[in-house]
């Protein structure tokens, strides 16, 4: 796509860009348009190293504070718009934006192949866990994540800022049917992280969390249904050892995918 130069009028929430922009803030326009938001300097700047960008919403502070972000979005082929602060307000999905929207089109759906570690949320529908999870994946090495069956989308505008820019950086699988998905990880082992399971640091002292491995994380309030958890090789969880209830799911996901990635960098 053609780049543009930054202009001189500032656009208004009526412009016809502002307007196709906000669509996107619900699922039926992004999956119209293939396209998503981008919210904050954070996720602006990976989504334009990522090539991401088409569109780039900026006022006129950030025109200051940003202004190399907004040229290197120009030098990557996206069109730049100052906007005025109620259009920037009507992009933005946060109480105090940051000063920068970027309109950005969706990535690569493909899954790796043979990937070593991945991630699958099944019926996840809080955005900020599941953007969390995916940050946490990003983090501790992961091949792929894959929004399965009944899962938030991952460009809800709230996954998007949780991920902190981590949605730019590996493989995410969206709307897949997580039991179809699970046959195709025919060479990995497929865990299944579940309250009362096996003591998740004991397999890995005994070396059972080397091999390729796709674990399984289910919703918030219920975990893993009972036929998602049956396609699983294993059923673990997170010991406890004080007086906590149950861990956050992005935390429990998180100290299982760190628990692999070790075991993986210090196999032979």
């Amino acid at each position: 796509m053609a780049s543009e130069a930054p202009g001189t009028d500032a656009l208004t929430p009526r412009s016809s860009r502002v307007v196709a922009a906000r669509k996107l803030q619900r699922r039926r326009g992004r999956d119209k348009a293939r396209r998503f938001l981008a919210e904050g300097p954070q996720a602006v700047r990976e989504a334009v190293g990522a090539g991401a960008v088409e569109d780039l919403f900026y006022d006129i502070e950030a025109d200051t504070r940003h202004s190399d972000l907004i040229d290197d979005a120009i030098a990557a082929g996206a069109h730049v718009h100052p906007v005025a602060d109620d259009a920037l307000a009507a992009l933005a999905e946060t109480v105090t934006p940051q000063g920068l929207v970027a309109a950005c089109r969706f990535g690569d759906q493909r899954l790796p192949p043979e990937a070593n570690l991945v991630a699958v949320l099944h019926g996840v529908t809080d955005p900020g866990n599941a953007g969390t999870v995916l940050r946490a994946a990003d983090a501790a090495g992961a091949d792929c994540v894959v929004f399965g069956t009944g899962s938030v989308d991952p460009y809800n505008g709230k996954c998007v800022r949780a991920s902190s820019g981590s949605l730019f950086h590996l493989p995410v699988v969206r709307g897949a049917d997580t039991a179809e998905l699970l046959d195709v990880f025919d060479h990995a082992q497929i865990l299944a992280a579940a309250a009362g399971g096996e003591d998740l640091f004991a397999l890995s002292a005994a070396g059972d969390l080397d091999a390729p491995t796709v674990w399984l994380f289910g919703s918030e309030a219920h975990g893993l249904d009972e036929p998602t958890q049956v396609r699983a090789h294993r059923r673990v969880g997170v010991p406890m050892w004080g007086r906590a209830e149950s861990l956050n799911l992005a935390v429990a996901a998180g100290v299982c995918l760190y628990a692999s990635a070790a075991r993986r960098r210090s196999a032979p």
